[in-house]
């Protein structure tokens, strides 16, 4: 087993057992978007759990070093992103900025916050990936005000293929610290779901 498939494994392990996702093929969750889906995934737990937390932290550094090289600073998308890119950041001893969704409506309508100069590099860090949707919208922002991404690193992603080609289209790279695939053979190898649940599973990610 490489480093990669074990980290994979234990955060995935981990997500499971703080409820920060949950898997319930039987009793289909509602997405705000009005999807039926039988996963909810909501990584803000793992913030109330330091040892979660912190192994995510170190993940996300590992992550970091592994597949880029002189990145200028941290750039979180927000909300959910934030706090993981401020603990990355400081871990890394790095400037540290966030994105929001859309400019703010007073002041001086940033939509990035924080101080970075035009040319400078970045990894831009969520914490899900389901559509990329939101992701991408944080890169094209960065892009937009002059500031380099190299990647994109979050804790898990739904493995989508509708995100796969819009990272694709869009020419960013991204790497995460685990997945759906990941969790949900980890979920049958612990006795978390049946060989019966798995039919629900594959045909809902299947649908997109």
């Amino acid at each position: 087993m490489n480093n990669t498939t074990n980290r994979s494994q234990q955060i995935a392990a981990k997500l499971l057992e703080i409820g920060a996702v949950f898997l319930r093929p039987d009793d289909l969750f509602t997405w705000a978007s009005g999807i039926k889906s039988p996963i909810y995934c909501d990584n803000r737990v793992s913030l109330s759990f330091p040892e979660t937390r912190n192994l995510i932290k170190n993940s996300f550094v590992d992550l970091i070093r592994e597949n880029y090289s002189g990145l200028d600073a941290v750039a979180g998308v927000a909300t959910a992103g934030i706090p993981h890119a401020s603990l990355i950041a400081d871990a890394m001893d790095l400037p540290m900025i966030y994105v929001r969704s859309s400019s703010k409506g007073h002041g001086r309508t940033n939509q990035i916050e924080g101080k970075l100069e035009a040319g400078s590099k970045v990894v831009v860090v969520e914490d899900l990936i389901s559509t990329g949707g939101s992701s991408l919208k944080a890169v094209e922002a960065l892009r937009e005000a002059g500031i380099e991404v190299l990647g994109l690193v979050a804790i898990f992603t739904y493995n989508l293929q509708k995100s796969v080609d819009a990272f694709k289209e869009a020419n960013v790279d991204y790497q995460t610290l685990s997945d759906y695939d990941t969790l949900v053979d980890y979920a049958l190898q612990s006795g978390q779901i049946q060989e019966s649940d798995l039919k629900v599973l594959q045909e809902f990610k299947a649908q997109f």
